[in-house]
């Protein structure tokens, strides 16, 4: 019964890998419909809310099994209840990544502009904190966990970086306005996304110590 249970346990890690690549990709998309201007990848981005939503729908009926099917231990139960909690924060990133292509598709961003340097940024400090806090959860590496919550100070200083530059644009050219305010929305949905792989980190390091940040024992 227990090499069943460990079994579907590594089934649902191999489930949140690929919901975390179905994310990743979606933010990689979204980035370069952005800086290229490409309206296709950009809906193609914006279809693939569609999937992560699936995704979230069977590894959440793969937790209730595994909760109701066996009778797990409490390191066991702090594993399956963080992926839960995982999958709705991963389930956001995908509408956040959405977001960012819907923009692009009204068609108010210019393809690949210097303006989008630190968002560009932004994106790649987004996917590493993603696939850094799924790796930390399927590999059970506090160390990990703890470098993705402060990792996201670094999107956050990006963010400023943003900001600044609009500003600078607004202030070169107030026709530049719409654009940047576009391109500040993008920056925010970025943000987000660093906020949601912080608070996976979280209840990563919560399934391995039975803490959350907020300092309650479970």
């Amino acid at each position: 019964m227990r090499n069943k249970f460990d079994e579907q346990l590594e089934f649902l890690k191999t489930q949140l890998i690929q919901m975390g690549a179905l994310c990743e990709e979606a933010i990689a998309n979204a980035t370069k419909a952005l800086i290229e201007g490409d309206l296709e990848l950009a809906k193609k981005a914006v279809a693939a809310d569609g999937v992560i939503d699936q995704k979230e729908r069977e590894i959440e009926s793969l937790c209730l099994k595994l909760l109701l099917q066996q009778q797990p231990v409490a390191r066991d139960l702090r594993q399956i209840s963080s992926a839960l909690k995982m999958i709705t924060d991963m389930e956001r990133i995908g509408d956040q990544a959405a977001d960012i292509s819907e923009i692009t598709v009204l068609g108010n961003v210019k393809a690949a502009t210097a303006e989008t340097k630190h968002i560009t940024e932004m994106a790649e400090a987004t996917i590493k904190m993603v696939t850094d806090s799924i790796d930390a959860f399927v590999r059970q590496d506090l160390e990990l966990a703890r470098a993705v919550i402060n990792y996201d100070d670094v999107v956050d200083e990006l963010f400023n970086d943003v900001k600044r530059d609009m500003i600078k644009l607004i202030s070169d050219d107030a026709d530049n306005g719409e654009f940047a305010i576009d391109l500040m929305m993008i920056a925010k949905y970025f943000e987000r996304i660093g906020d949601h792989a912080t608070n996976i980190a979280e209840w990563v390091e919560f399934s391995i110590t039975g803490r959350h940040i907020n300092g309650v024992d479970k």
